[in-house]
């Protein structure tokens, strides 16, 4: 069974190369594909065979998991489109983005000290809706607009969103503790 080892991670699923997608048929699509490349399969052939196979289950594994994610998934069209997003050398953002992680850092280390789980999970319950409206931005600057330039920087703001989620699961799990 032959796997082409040069398409890209959509065209590998056979899903067209945009930010939307449907996460069921991703998720069909993956499965499909694992069931059909999984070095188990092969248990009984030669070396060359199972190592191709464990080579093409590791690059399905590695797609679906740049697919599966809104950020990673961005950064990979952008990559794709030959875009860095800067996140490690570009910090710049706007103020009144960089006001309001300011003011979430604040809430979460109150209710961190007090150890406030309740308004812990509604700060989470908050952010992943304010995440939720930045993936929506990003569809549309990525699949409308073509607008690589505010998606980048849209990129950069949900990673400082998406640590801040982080910061809020480990609070809740030390308050827990």
């Amino acid at each position: 069974m032959s796997f082409d080892f040069t398409l890209d991670h959509f065209a590998l699923f056979g899903l067209p190369r945009q930010f939307r997608l449907d996460p069921a048929e991703l998720e069909r699509r993956y499965r499909e594909l694992q069931s059909r490349f999984h070095p188990d399969r092969v248990a009984a052939l030669g070396d060359a065979e199972k190592r191709h196979h464990l080579q093409a289950a590791t690059r399905i594994n590695e797609a679906y998991q740049a697919l599966k994610r809104p950020l990673a998934r961005a950064r990979y069209l952008l990559q794709l489109g030959g875009v860095d997003t800067g996140e490690e050398t570009n910090t710049a953002m706007p103020a009144d983005f960089l006001m309001a992680q300011m003011e979430w850092r604040e809430q979460i280390a109150e209710a961190r000290a007090s150890r406030h789980v309740g308004a812990l999970e509604k700060l989470g319950r908050e952010l992943r809706a304010e995440i939720q409206a930045l993936e929506s931005l990003l569809a549309g600057l990525i699949d409308d607009k073509q607008d690589v330039v505010r998606a980048a920087l849209a990129v950069r703001k949900l990673r400082f969103m998406e640590r801040l989620d982080q910061e809020i699961g480990d609070a809740i799990e030390a308050a827990l503790d």
